[in-house]
């Protein structure tokens, strides 16, 4: 039998949510996918998400969505404080898993959300560190890997992912609900991209990390979606003050090897994109960058010489429908009998990796001081 044939009854946490919303219509357009339960907070919106996706359930309470004997793909897209028991449950209840990163609130969390699948061992677990298939990014991987800059060196990085002036507070400024904002959202993607390109994980950091956005407007219960559009909402007669996480950070990394570099990693509204290219590699026989922003991969030589080898689209943040290429196919090589760990896309143990260097860097940032990135064994 096809692997395409086995059917995938998908339950959803955090079905109305920023990522909840594109997650959903991508699956949809996936063959042999059938959305069947549905969890958000807010009654109206799930009512509408219901409709759209045929969904038999539509709740509030996520176990129910775990329960419903027809949900055998649990996708948790809710607030990181949330994801450690929903993660813990599907685990117990046999369930297959797409989480979101961070995985939970800490390394420790994320360990045993990992443990709790590796140990179940015929259960497929996917975490979307999407960037790895970035275009630039793919071409990078394949001339590292083909020699083409020599032995990597230093790695240089910037995540420059400006949010508007006049954007609401959200649960990402809570520390409550929220890992470690920026470092935790954003770094979790550049950390594995880099990790992806060079193969090689991080031993140490030095980190600086600070909240330099000004106050913003608390609107109440909103998603991130609503957030972004504050300044075209109103505000008026609303209370403005800043976040309590961590919106810039700029950190030394040290892989293994000894190669060095450096990422600043940004939501301030302050650091713009498309000025300086996003990704360094330097090695002992040449340079490369990637500039997402404006479709290019560039070599630089010894001599001085620049030459831009390969174009992709502009922006580069484009990939597709995700469900489609990357998560149903590594879902449904599981479900035929093959181990996770021979699949090819990002798992729990990456984003166990993803979520020590969070906590090194972290951790640093409040010590002033070099701070050992722990490993999974």
């Amino acid at each position: 039998m096809s692997n395409d044939n086995l059917s995938v009854g998908v339950g959803v946490l955090g079905a109305t949510g920023y990522i909840g919303e594109p997650y959903r219509a991508e699956m949809r357009e996936c063959d042999g996918v059938r959305m069947v339960a549905l969890c958000a907070r807010r009654k109206e919106p799930l009512e509408k998400a219901a409709e759209e996706d045929g969904a038999d359930l539509a709740t509030d309470d996520w176990r129910k969505v775990i329960e419903h004997p027809d949900v055998n793909y649990v996708v948790v897209g809710t607030p990181d404080a949330f994801h450690y028991e929903a993660v813990m449950a599907a685990a117990a209840a046999g369930k297959h898993l797409f989480c979101e990163k961070p995985l939970g609130m800490n390394a420790e969390e994320a360990r045993e959300m990992t443990d709790a699948y590796l140990n179940a061992k015929t259960l497929a677990h996917f975490v979307p560190l999407w960037t790895r298939w970035s275009p630039g990014f793919v071409a990078a991987k394949e001339l590292v890997q083909s020699g083409a800059i020599g032995e990597v060196k230093a790695v240089v990085y910037r995540w420059h992912n400006p949010r508007p002036l006049d954007m609401a507070l959200t649960w990402r400024d809570d520390p409550k609900l929220s890992s470690s904002g920026t470092i935790a959202d954003v770094g979790s993607h550049a950390y594995d991209t880099v990790r992806w390109i060079i193969g090689k994980d991080a031993v140490k950091v030095l980190a600086h990390a600070d909240t330099i956005t000004p106050a913003k407007y608390d609107l109440g219960n909103v998603n991130l979606t609503e957030a972004l559009e504050c300044g075209e909402t109103g505000t008026e007669g609303k209370e403005a003050r800043k976040g309590n996480t961590v919106d810039y950070a700029s950190i030394a990394w040290e892989f293994e090897g000894g190669i060095v570099g450096s990422i600043i990693l940004s939501h301030a509204p302050f650091l713009r994109r498309g000025l300086v290219p996003e990704l360094e590699l330097h090695g002992t026989e040449a340079s490369l960058t990637v500039d997402r922003f404006h479709g290019k991969v560039t070599i630089g030589r010894p001599d001085n010489s620049v030459e831009v080898i390969k174009e992709v689209s502009p922006g580069g943040f484009d990939i597709g429908n995700r469900f489609n290429k990357w998560v149903i196919p590594a879902l449904r090589e599981v479900m035929a009998g093959k181990s996770q760990l021979e699949v090819d896309a990002p798992n729990l143990i990456d984003g166990l990796k993803a979520q020590l260097f969070t906590d090194a860097s972290l951790e640093s940032s409040k010590l002033g001081e070099w701070v050992k990135v722990g490993t999974v064994n």
